[in-house]
């Protein structure tokens, strides 16, 4: 659920304004030694923690690029047409791998439905990702404007599943009623936290990696979402919407019973991984999210669009967890989301308009991390 908001970006804003500073339009049919050429004018001359940067995908909305535990694999979403799929399905690539419309990777989920949000298991042969495929095997509409505001879809379809490499369903780890969905993995190996509606709110549990043990961790009103574990499996960072006014709290519930959520206001909230001495991180304005632990623990990267005028750009920041010394950390004038750090701290695996050519395709880059 959480590519979805790639989806309105590109849709919504990116018709309205180019990246001046994208390079040349990258051919469908390009060689490796064009990936090569492009390498480094792909980083801004503001963006001093990128040492280097790949670009991986070369056409269709690519996100939610996640490591494997030993760091040699990436699972990611894509909508790329040319892959011959409709909507957002899963691919596995090797990190050191590069794609364009005419070569795809291997396919990992059904091909039915909708997917989103896959992540690596602990044993690098397994992976889990929530998916409505049960339900039904075509796409499901994908509304994003109601009554001239912003808005997801909450499919209550959804729900997470185990899979191997070679895209077998090995198991289902959720069957509750209503939506389950956004799954991420303790770096320990021991738990998963996911969003689920089953409280009849959009709240974060967690769940052992066989599916048992479910704990509910947050329960106040509001979307709690896109959560991720601390490198030592203590804490959680997520996204949150906090309705306070009376019309807010009856326009959030108002949507959530069409199964739907507005998250232009979202601001980043932190908790043990339990759900106890949660407090809120940010207080920024506009929509805060996608955040992940930075390798020493400390420190928060997540996008925002606070300090845009029209919704967009949205850009990289690093926030101290006392939320101090905000630093921003991409320069782009259109989009980059979706960071993720690989285990080992070298790398980090994000999404980006950049040498798009003014287009609306976002694809997957790998950048080498320097603090």
């Amino acid at each position: 659920m959480k590519y979805i908001f790639l989806i309105l970006i590109t849709v919504l804003f990116l018709s309205c304004k180019t990246d001046t500073k994208t390079t040349t339009k990258v051919e469908q049919d390009l060689n490796s030694e064009t990936v090569e050429a492009v390498t480094d004018s792909l980083i801004y001359p503001e963006e001093k923690h990128f040492k280097s940067i790949r670009q991986v995908t070369f056409g269709g909305d690519n996100a939610e690029a996640y490591w494997s535990f030993d760091d040699q694999q990436l699972v990611f979403q894509s909508n790329n047409a040319a892959w011959n799929v409709g909507c957002d399905q899963m691919f596995l690539m090797n990190a050191n791998e590069t794609f364009t419309d005419s070569i795809a990777p291997p396919m990992i989920s059904t091909g039915k439905g909708r997917t989103t949000c896959a992540y690596f298991l602990p044993d690098n042969k397994h992976i889990i990702y929530a998916s409505t495929h049960l339900k039904q095997d075509v796409c499901p509409d994908t509304p994003l404007r109601k009554n001239g505001k912003y808005i997801w879809p909450i499919y209550d379809s959804y729900d997470i599943f185990m899979a191997d490499l070679e895209g077998n369903i090995i198991k289902q780890l959720t069957n509750e009623i209503g939506y389950d969905a956004e799954p991420t993995v303790s770096p320990k190996g021991d738990k998963i936290v996911f969003t689920s509606t089953r409280s009849g709110d959009l709240e974060l549990y967690t769940m052992n990696i066989d599916g048992s043990n479910v704990k509910q961790i947050t329960n106040e009103l509001g979307y709690d979402g896109g959560a991720f574990f601390s490198p030592d499996g203590t804490k959680l960072i997520f996204r949150s919407s906090r309705p306070k006014t009376e019309q807010e709290i009856k326009e959030y519930k108002d949507l959530l019973a069409e199964g739907l959520v507005e998250p232009t206001e979202m601001e980043l909230y932190i908790c043990n991984a339990d759900g106890s001495d949660l407090r809120q991180l940010t207080d920024l304005g506009n929509a805060n999210w996608s955040p992940f632990f930075h390798p020493s623990g400390e420190k928060i990267l997540f996008s925002s669009n606070f300090e845009a005028e029209r919704g967009f750009p949205f850009n990289l920041y690093l926030i101290d967890l006392d939320g101090k010394n905000l630093e921003r950390v991409t320069h782009g004038e259109t989009f980059d989301a979706f960071p993720v750090f690989s285990n080992n701290g070298k790398y980090l695996a994000f999404s980006s308009n950049r040498n798009n050519g003014g287009g609306r395709d976002t694809n997957l880059f790998i950048a080498e991390w320097q603090d």
